[in-house]
């Protein structure tokens, strides 16, 4: 059983990686990123203030 479960994880992540790859998908993926970082932190993270 654990065999299977292994292929089938592959093969799923086999999937996923040749989609990303196309270019199409790639700007949707970076698009999303940016997104999820811009609202996960506010849009300021305090990074980079000079303050000690």
């Amino acid at each position: 059983m654990g065999l299977m479960s292994k292929l089938t994880k592959g093969a799923a992540a086999k999937k996923a990686i040749s989609a990303a790859q196309k270019p199409e998908n790639q700007r949707k993926i970076k698009s999303a990123i940016s997104s999820l970082r811009g609202n996960k932190s506010g849009g300021t993270t305090g990074r980079g203030t000079g303050r000690v």
